[in-house]
């Protein structure tokens, strides 16, 4: 069963064949998909994706890029967008210090807003993080010591004392098409120390489509290419790529009903 973690759909990318993106996903055989929310503005759009198809299910949150125009967003609001049907996460949210569109205090405290949303509805945490490992640990450290929630760190290219950290407080980890990169060496040397019962797969589309087709827009018909990656990385089969993903994914989006194999 193959499920894209992460995807934009929404986005304006798509807007020209979106339909025909979904059916070419469905053609290769991915099951799920997870339609992320990156602002409040486009979360209609996003919910609308998830209400119109069977197999896709979203999130609502406001990614770091955003946080300047979400400063007055509470934790409430998300917590009553989240009672929606078929929202089963929140986020995207984290840090991004590597294109600061965000003053850096104001990306913090717009995500201490959603970690205590996803504290108090029990979704997990979808967490984007770059050039931030300091700061991301410690407030998942101070913030995980009020009371534990669920976390997910998405397409994780960060470094190994950051993953180490996360594990530690229980996060699942998702890898994405940069995996496949002939220059991100580093990258998968963290992915061959991640928890091997929390490891899921994303595409991130329309971004960082996997070789043979980087540079170009990704979609998540080529969700298959990261877990072939992953299995290469972990030295499982693809089989076992997929039954481990696929329980990992259920395990963290565990409002998501399995289907039938």
């Amino acid at each position: 069963m193959i499920i894209d973690s992460h995807v934009n759909l929404h986005a304006p990318q798509f807007d020209e064949d979106r339909d025909d993106v979904i059916a070419r996903a469905r053609e290769a055989g991915v099951r799920l998909m997870v339609e992320i929310s990156d602002k409040l503005s486009t979360f209609e759009a996003t919910h609308a994706l998830a209400m119109a198809h069977d197999d896709i299910w979203c999130t609502v949150g406001a990614h770091p890029h955003e946080a300047k125009d979400h400063v007055e967003m509470t934790a409430d609001e998300l917590v009553a967008l989240a009672q929606r049907p078929r929202v089963i996460g929140i986020g995207e949210c984290g840090l991004d210090f590597h294109y600061d569109l965000s003053p850096r205090d104001e990306q913090a405290a717009v995500f201490r807003q959603h970690i205590d949303a996803a504290r108090r509805t029990g979704l997990p945490l979808v967490v984007h993080t770059r050039e931030a490992d300091d700061v991301m640990a410690a407030i998942l450290r101070e913030e995980h010591a009020k009371g534990p929630f669920k976390l997910l760190m998405h397409c994780y290219t960060s470094g190994i004392e950051l993953a180490e950290t996360a594990a530690e407080l229980g996060a699942w980890f998702s890898v994405s098409g940069i995996a496949t990169f002939k220059a991100a060496e580093d990258v998968r040397e963290v992915i061959r120390r991640m928890p091997e019962d929390r490891i899921i797969v994303e595409t991130d589309c329309p971004y960082l489509a996997p070789i043979p087709h980087r540079g170009r827009r990704n979609e998540p018909a080529y969700v298959g290419l990261v877990l072939q990656k992953l299995a290469e990385i972990r030295g499982w089969s693809l089989e076992e790529a997929d039954r481990r993903t696929t329980d990992a994914f259920f395990a963290l989006f565990d409002r998501i009903p399995r289907p039938a194999e």
